[in-house]
């Protein structure tokens, strides 16, 4: 049975007056989720004390580096930098994304930068257990009737996405009470 979120989902922020939950299927290489990057970001500065925001993997098939990005992100993340890379990966994917080479040397100096541990972001990148993290996402995704990304979730009810105005305007009134 897939969920909208499980215990172990990255949470981008966790607001203490929850009036309501955004959650993101994404793959750090879509386009889509590029362009709607700076609009969660903004609800999640405006609505700071009432949204709460959670991202979860979803790598698309056709996206040479997303799973690569995925890896490098939950590597990331087993070592407290989870929001860090994954605004790194959105700022940086005009650079990297539609690329038919694998990048994923470019996530490790991404991981550098950052200042990671770098054995440990390596062993992470190499252990089965972080691509399991990762495809655990998609199977809940799938089972949700995920197909593609950007797919927001808006207090456990998907939430089609029309337009980036409708979609900041309805998740903003769900924040409000």
């Amino acid at each position: 049975m897939g969920q909208v979120t499980r215990s172990n989902s990255h949470v981008l922020s966790q607001a203490p007056n929850e009036q309501a939950v955004l959650v993101e299927f994404v793959d750090f290489e879509c386009e889509g989720c590029r362009a709607a990057f700076p609009v969660v970001e903004d609800l999640r500065s405006q609505h700071a004390d009432t949204l709460t925001v959670i991202q979860r993997y979803f790598p698309l098939p056709g996206h040479q580096n997303g799973m690569n990005a995925a890896l490098a992100v939950e590597a990331a993340a087993q070592q407290g930098e989870y929001d860090q890379m994954q605004q790194t990966m959105f700022t940086t994917q005009a650079e990297w994304g539609e690329s038919t080479e694998d990048k994923s040397d470019v996530f490790r100096g991404f991981a550098q930068d950052l200042g990671l541990d770098m054995t440990a972001y390596d062993a992470a990148v190499a252990d089965p257990a972080t691509q399991q993290r990762v495809e655990l996402d998609i199977a809940d995704g799938f089972t949700l009737g995920v197909s593609g990304t950007p797919t927001f979730f808006l207090n456990g009810q998907p939430l089609p996405l029309e337009s980036l105005e409708e979609f900041e305007s309805t998740v903003a009134t769900a924040a409000e009470g």
